[in-house]
This record gives structure tokens, C-alpha cells and sequence, in this order.
């Protein structure tokens, strides 16, 4: 039965052992019940070990055992501890960007849940702690390995919903990006930073700029799906996105 298969009484009661438990595992670093949390097949389960980690580590009385836990979990043979260990990190970098430091050494690792656990410690930082984020980002963006660039262009998605104007300078730096995976992911994440509130105008401001008219007919095509795909969320219609983007780019982009 799943964590979210159980009644409410039931889920409050799983969640305080597992606070229990886990807490002693830091204090003492006896890691046999976190290792069954970190590693259940469950997923709400590990992100309940993350979210009470990132709990405990606000408290400050085991931040020191709790980092010494973490950097061993990172190198444990189990992918979902070593995801689980990552997602910890995000949970911890809402208020402490050092954790980037430990980021930036797993960023290749060789299980995509890993990196993937990567991409959304960076989005959940992004949200909370932006400033650090996008300069590792940025930092990252020019990687040799286009996984790793893929990494970054998706991590920082999130904070572009909201402040669309801080991540698209980063993306600008692969406007002319030759792999593929990378490309569509900056096209992407276009898309995602240009449907809510005041984002839109920044978006095709933003565009206006880039030199790579190919990548920009891609991702004006990609405004005008996303704004289909959220019309109950978007600040326009698809039809008034279409409208302004051929007001600034021609009636003849979308073709």
C-alpha cells in the first residue's frame, strides 16, 4: 500500500516515524532505517525524507552530520538513494546555496533519475534562492556535455515563470547550440517562461534580440502551443499570442 493509498491519521502517523527515525540517523549516523526510506520504491516516501531533511537542517543542530550523511547517500550503488540524497540538496539549497558546490559534482552521473533529481533541486532553489542558482547555471551552461547543458537550460526553468527577464540572457548564450536534445530543451523552456502575467511581451522582447532566426521561428511556434496547452492558466488567448507575435515578427514567422 502507498503512502498516499492511507488514510490522513495514518499518513501523519507514517510521517512522524519516519521524522523520528530520521532524525536519529543524523544525530547518530546509524543509516539502516533512512537507507529504507531513501530507497522505497514509493516516491512520495522519499520525498517525504527530503522534505523532513531540509526540515532538520533549519534547525541547525545536525547540519554538520547531515551534510557527512548526504555526501556518502551521493555515492551509495542505490540510484534512488543517490536521487533521494539529491533531492535532499534542493530541499537544503531553498536557504543554503552551498549546497551547489556538491551539485556541481554530480552532474554526470551516470543514472538519468540522479540527473533528473538535479534538474528539480535546481528549479526549487531557482523558485527560493535565485541568485546563486542562475550564476551555477550560468556557470554550467557552456559544459561540454550536452546532458549537462540540458541540465541547467531545465533547472532554471522554473524561475522564468515568474521572472522571465533573469533567465533569458542565459539561455541567449545557446541560441546557436548544435545538439539537438539541448535545442529543443531551450525551445522549451521559451514556451514555459512566456504564458503567465506581464511574461509574454518580455519573452518576444527578449527574442527581438537573438541573431539565430531559425531557433526564434522555433520558439514562437513553441509560445503559440504552450499558450494552447494552458488556455485556463494563460494571461492571453492563443489567438492574441499569435496576433502579437506577428505584430513583431511578421505575418509570416508562424508558417
Amino acid at each position: 500500500m502507498g503512502y498516499y493509498d492511507l488514510t490522513p491519521d495514518a499518513r501523519k502517523k507514517v510521517f512522524a516515524e519516519m521524522e523520528m527515525h530520521i532524525r536519529e540517523a543524523y544525530r547518530s549516523h546509524e543509516m539502516d532505517d533512512m537507507l529504507q526510506y531513501f530507497s522505497d520504491n514509493d516516491t512520495y516516501i522519499r520525498k517525504n525524507s527530503a522534505l523532513i531533511t531540509g526540515r532538520l537542517y533549519r534547525e541547525q543542530e545536525y547540519r554538520e552530520n547531515i551534510f557527512a550523511c548526504l555526501n556518502n547517500l551521493l555515492k551509495h550503488e542505490n540510484s534512488k538513494v543517490r536521487q533521494t540524497a539529491v533531492n535532499c540538496l534542493g530541499e537544503i539549497g531553498k536557504t543554503d546555496a552551498s549546497v551547489l558546490d556538491v551539485l556541481g559534482t554530480i552532474l554526470s552521473d551516470p543514472h538519468h533519475s540522479v540527473r533528473n533529481a538535479v534538474i528539480g533541486a535546481l528549479k526549487q532553489m531557482g523558485e527560493k534562492n535565485p541568485a546563486p542558482t542562475l550564476a551555477f547555471a550560468s556557470e554550467h551552461i557552456h559544459h561540454s556535455d550536452p546532458l549537462v547543458r540540458r541540465e541547467m537550460v531545465h533547472g532554471i526553468e522554473m524561475r522564468g515563470r515568474m521572472h522571465p527577464e533573469e533567465v533569458l540572457p542565459i539561455l541567449r548564450e545557446l541560441e546557436f547550440e548544435e545538439d539537438k536534445v539541448v535545442q529543443a530543451m531551450v525551445v522549451h523552456v521559451i514556451g514555459q517562461i512566456s504564458y503567465k502575467k506581464g511574461c509574454l511581451e518580455k519573452v518576444l522582447g527578449a527574442l527581438e534580440g537573438f541573431r539565430n532566426q531559425e531557433l526564434v521561428k522555433k520558439a514562437l511556434a513553441e509560445i503559440v502551443n504552450t499558450h494552447k496547452s494552458y488556455q485556463k492558466f494563460a494571461e492571453k488567448s492563443p489567438a492574441e499570442a499569435e496576433k502579437l507575435i506577428c505584430e513583431r515578427f511578421g505575418t509570416g514567422v508562424l508558417e
